[in-house]
């Protein structure tokens, strides 16, 4: 068994742990104030960003797998927050757009999550988060790169 290796040292392991936390923490508020689990508030977003945008893009552009995608898609559509329209270019898939409803809700939401972000965010300095996110994308390449299925 190697002895080199150990968990709390090991980059991907602390990566993953770190963003647990976070995401932990928002998830519990997005739940108790909004009603929404990660993956929802997620969609909101994307869709308020995107309007017109499919499932799949959703799953591309989030990292989220079909499956995610589908149940927060249709969790969202039962509350009436999202609406499906026919999509012109693909008639297999559906552009999803923010209700009136979900509109609100998004305007809510949005808000409390840069709150949030500036709570655990805003005791490093700029150049700190500029460097910390230019480290991320740059993760994001060496993985893609590494592995082109991913």
């Amino acid at each position: 068994m190697p002895r080199d290796l150990i968990l709390e040292r090991f980059l991907p392991y602390r990566l993953s742990y770190t963003s647990n936390l976070v995401s932990d923490a928002v998830a519990d508020t997005y739940k108790a104030l909004f009603g929404l689990t990660i993956p929802e508030w997620r969609l909101v977003a994307l869709i308020a960003e995107r309007e017109g945008i499919t499932q799949q893009e959703i799953g591309s552009l989030s990292r989220m797998d079909k499956v995610t995608v589908s149940r927060a898609a249709i969790a969202l559509a039962d509350r009436g927050l999202i609406e499906r329209k026919p999509n012109p270019v693909d008639r297999r898939s559906q552009l999803l757009a923010l209700s009136e409803a979900g509109t609100r809700l998004y305007e809510a939401v949005a808000p409390k999550a840069l709150e949030m972000e500036r709570a655990v965010f805003g005791r490093f300095s700029d150049a700190e988060l500029e460097t910390f996110t230019v480290m991320l994308r740059r993760i994001d390449s060496a993985v893609l790169e590494a592995d082109p299925g991913v």
